[in-house]
């Protein structure tokens, strides 16, 4: 083939290696390159196989180290360790006691008179006699429109009545005239009865004048704008010297009675029966306010009124109960909770609530054996439920202990702890952990440069603690 011609550029390059190629390199390579192909991986570790050999006995040397080490940490205490190991909770003792039976509801403060103070005659006012924030009393002068007009008016209907009088006085005395002529034929009785009937207009105006001065003396005292009933006052919406209508939209003032105070709040229609009885009987069932938060009991007092019917759309009854209220405690619309007591129960056996589990079987509660440290299941039917403690119908007995604290790690026939005992020494409820103690000991002690001391006692420490370890466990039951 001609140099010249130019080399095909899609022929394959020849192989690199090939079994032929790799025979006579061998043959003819280096000796390095066979040395290098005997070494096998530590030809890829730099220091080659003297890296690996000092690695190893790094990793003995710190292996020896740890076992023959002392032991700085607390040792645990084996007491806990395993399946079977008690668990620390809390109890109480069921007692006897007295249960209430309370319903708590939610109420507003109403007062049991507001009144906006509106003026019923027109004038302007002149005078205002209460400051804002005052306790006013029933008939107390509030504020006064200008009397004059109101004064002029009684006057005029007062001269009119006393020309009125004066006519009628004339007119009875030629009555009695008439009626003596009459009597002697001197006029006719025609006279008479025309007489007689000037005298009955006369009286009808005199009785008219009266009702005029009545009701010109009702506006003159209208004039003074007062108080119905005994209260607070209010902002004062009307300042002095305004013009005031009767009957006007804005009041001068509002009035709130303070003292005694009144909540409304409502009950389920279920628990009206309950209620009734005991208001049949002649009891006066407490009431309790408590704030937002129902911890701060605000004040007491007794149910008043039950209402004569039954809300449909919420199946709920309405009721008020009465407070004193002499320190001002409720305030009008306050919103409050209320706790009325509507019976008590004597003799109850009450346990916390705390100490009620519930499963698929129902209601239970653990009961502690305090001889052997161990909790059983008891089923229990509760009764009625007064804040943090309830009444057990059946299934408990008063002194009996029951678990309130940690029964979400107990079983039936688990061991527990009892508050304020102390912690068993190690090894005396496993014997296990005395005998792993014991070996732990001989194998540090025998370790340890002066090591047959330390060993042996390490050794005996772990013997004693395995002899310890079945007299702890008889007396545990096991």
């Amino acid at each position: 083939m001609d140099q010249r011609t130019p080399k095909n550029p899609f022929d394959s390059p020849p192989p690199a290696w090939s079994p032929q190629r790799g025979q006579d390199q061998r043959t003819q390579g280096a000796p390095g390159e066979a040395i290098r192909a005997r070494r096998g991986f530590t030809r890829f570790i730099p220091g080659g196989m003297k890296t690996v050999v000092v690695g190893l006995a790094a990793l003995v040397v710190a292996a020896v180290v740890y076992e023959i080490r002392p032991n700085t940490t607390p040792a645990r205490n084996p007491f806990f360790n395993g399946a079977n190991a008690p668990v620390p909770v809390g109890v109480a003792k069921a007692t006897l006691g007295d249960v209430d039976i309370n319903l708590n509801e939610l109420g507003t403060v109403t007062p049991l008179a507001t009144v906006s103070v509106r003026p019923q005659v027109g004038g302007y006012l002149v005078k205002v006699n209460f400051t804002e924030g005052q306790v006013v009393h029933a008939g107390d002068t509030l504020a006064q429109i200008d009397p004059r007009p109101y004064q002029a008016t009684l006057d005029q209907v007062q001269g009119q009545l006393a020309r009125d009088q004066a006519q009628l006085t004339d007119a009875q005395l030629d009555l009695k005239r008439y009626q003596t002529l009459v009597a002697q034929n001197s006029i006719a009785s025609q006279q008479l009865d025309t007489q007689a009937a000037l005298v009955g207009q006369l009286q009808g105006t005199i009785k008219s004048d009266q009702a005029n001065i009545e009701s010109a003396t009702v506006n003159l005292n209208y004039t003074d704008i007062k108080s119905p009933v005994t209260g607070r006052a209010g902002l004062r919406q009307v300042d002095l010297g305004n013009l005031l209508t009767a009957g006007q939209t804005t009041p001068v003032v509002v009035v709130t009675q303070m003292q005694p105070m009144s909540v409304v709040f409502t009950v389920p229609e279920d628990n009206i029966g309950q209620i009734l009885a005991r208001v049949r009987a002649g009891a006066k069932l407490k009431a309790d306010a408590y704030d937002r938060a129902q911890v701060t009991k605000i004040a007491t007092g007794s149910l008043s009124t039950i209402d004569n019917e039954v809300d449909p759309t919420t199946g709920t009854i309405k009721l008020r109960a009465m407070f004193d209220n002499s320190k001002d405690e409720l305030f009008p619309d306050q919103f409050v909770n209320i706790r009325l007591l509507v019976d008590t129960l004597h003799n109850q056996i009450v346990v916390p609530t705390a100490a009620i589990e519930r499963g698929a079987s129902g209601t239970f509660v653990y009961a502690v054996d305090t001889q052997t440290h161990r909790v059983s299941m008891h089923p229990v039917k509760l009764g009625q439920t007064d804040g943090d403690h309830v009444a057990i119908a059946s299934g408990l007995n008063a002194g009996d202990t029951v678990v309130v604290d940690g029964a979400d790690r107990l079983r039936d026939g688990a061991r527990i702890l009892l508050p304020g005992e102390g912690l068993p020494p190690p090894g005396a409820a496993n014997p296990q952990g005395g005998d792993q103690a014991g070996r732990r000991g001989g194998r540090r002690g025998a370790g340890r440069g002066n090591g047959q001391n330390n060993g042996r006692g390490n050794g005996q420490g772990g013997a004693q603690q395995q002899q310890g370890a079945p007299k702890a466990q008889a007396a545990n039951g096991g």
